[in-house]
């Protein structure tokens, strides 16, 4: 504590704190009243840091918990199990789940295949960005495919430009263009401090899948 607070009394802490955080409640609700835009956002969670499909299906989970309804689409993990997708099964009549994925160019060792696969999982989730069922759309490891020129980047700026106006898409994966970065409405970068498998420890139920 300061000097100026030494002699105070727990009563008088009490009191100036709750006229600290009075004034700052003010001034976060003057700045709120001004954000009066609603509309669906694109959203990017790139980076070398674990946690950006993680946070996209929290989103996905509360955005179920609100009743909306969510489509999935999974680029790259669709031969994976996950403990996402034995949730997300248990909300037929909200989610759409396409997992298109086949491993990817280091499980295959097959570019063409990859291509194709991409294409697919890409034209499935156009439908889901395009049509009036769904709230948001999830296009998991996305990034990857567009880092590797699987499909071209403007035709997926086309397709969210001409998205329905409340729609939210959630684009993951490393490496997030430039382009995309610029054109999403929210862009987080997950960094990596400390990751277990630089230490030998194997993907964990759980955590990891």
């Amino acid at each position: 504590m300061s000097k100026k607070t030494d002699n105070m009394t727990e009563e008088e802490l009490n009191a100036r704190h709750a006229e600290k955080m009075k004034k700052k409640k003010a001034a976060r609700d003057k700045i709120i009243a001004t954000k009066t835009i609603e509309k669906g956002l694109t959203i990017v969670h790139t980076g070398k840091g674990k946690g950006k499909s993680t946070a996209a299906f929290g989103m996905v989970f509360r955005a179920l918990g609100n009743g909306m309804k969510v489509a999935v689409v999974q680029f790259v993990k669709g031969k994976w199990g996950t403990g996402e997708r034995n949730v997300l099964d248990k909300f037929p009549d909200q989610v759409s789940l396409a997992t298109m994925g086949e491993g990817f160019t280091w499980e295959t060792q097959d570019r063409q295949r990859d291509i194709d696969a991409a294409r697919a999982a890409w034209e499935q989730a156009k439908n889901f960005i395009l049509d009036d069922e769904h709230d948001m759309v999830l296009c998991d490891e996305l990034n990857i495919v567009l880092r590797y020129d699987y499909l071209p980047i403007e035709e997926v700026l086309e397709v969210l430009e001409q998205k329905p106006e409340m729609k939210h898409v959630i684009i993951t994966g490393r490496n997030a263009k430039d382009e995309l970065v610029e054109a999403a409405d929210l862009v987080t970068d997950m960094t990596q401090v400390k990751h277990p498998f630089r230490s030998g420890v194997k993907a964990q139920v759980g955590i990891e899948f």
